[in-house]
């Protein structure tokens, strides 16, 4: 991956996530920005990179990069079936089926588990901070739906159906539905024509 690159990745022989500079700007980061924005762009970003430590493939790996599954037994049962019912969650939305192998970094579930990580080192990193008082709404948005709504920037598109009835048949990112970011902005927040703008 070359540094202009948009986009990350795992790498399980080294056990390292990494980051090409193309990613290091807007709509994923940019220092000017509030840290709910960023950790609501770059901040779920890392935290999908890092799940791939743990899943079908990085299982393989250990701590150090050497080949070693290190999964027990009970791991190997239980996750799939999980997996397999978060995927036909989505699928079933979509009115399609798929037979791809289970990527937990993919799955439906595990994308709100990237959004959760990111809020939750968003907190983490405030409480660690001493930050106090609360920030201050911005534009009228609190931190928190700052952070939805950086989310949502970074995966924004527009899609025919057809187009994406195929991606959900053959692509392992998962079409995700905004539904979580809108119930967490709040109703009737935001508005058709409304621009949304990192601070």
């Amino acid at each position: 991956m070359t540094p202009p690159t948009v986009n990350a990745f795992y790498s399980a022989s080294l056990n390292s996530i990494n980051l090409p500079a193309g990613i290091l700007q807007p709509p994923f980061f940019d220092p000017s920005w509030d840290d709910a924005v960023n950790y609501g762009g770059i901040g779920v970003v890392i935290g999908h990179e890092m799940t791939h430590g743990f899943d079908d493939q990085g299982r393989k790996f250990d701590a150090k990069g050497n080949l070693r599954d290190w999964w027990t037994p009970q791991d190997a049962e239980e996750l799939p079936a999980a997996l397999r019912q978060d995927r036909r969650s989505v699928l079933e939305l979509h009115g399609a089926r798929h037979t791809a192998p289970e990527r937990p970094a993919h799955a439906g579930r595990e994308h709100g588990r990237h959004r959760r990580r990111g809020d939750c080192a968003y907190a983490r990193a405030r409480a660690r901070a001493g930050i106090q008082p609360r920030p201050a709404p911005i534009d009228g948005f609190t931190p928190e739906q700052r952070f939805f709504l950086s989310h949502a920037r970074v995966w924004r598109s527009l899609q025919r159906d057809e187009a994406l009835r195929q991606l959900v048949l053959t692509n392992p990112h998962l079409a995700r539905p905004l539904a979580r970011e809108r119930a967490a902005l709040g109703a009737g927040r935001v508005r058709a024509g409304v621009r949304l703008q990192a601070r």
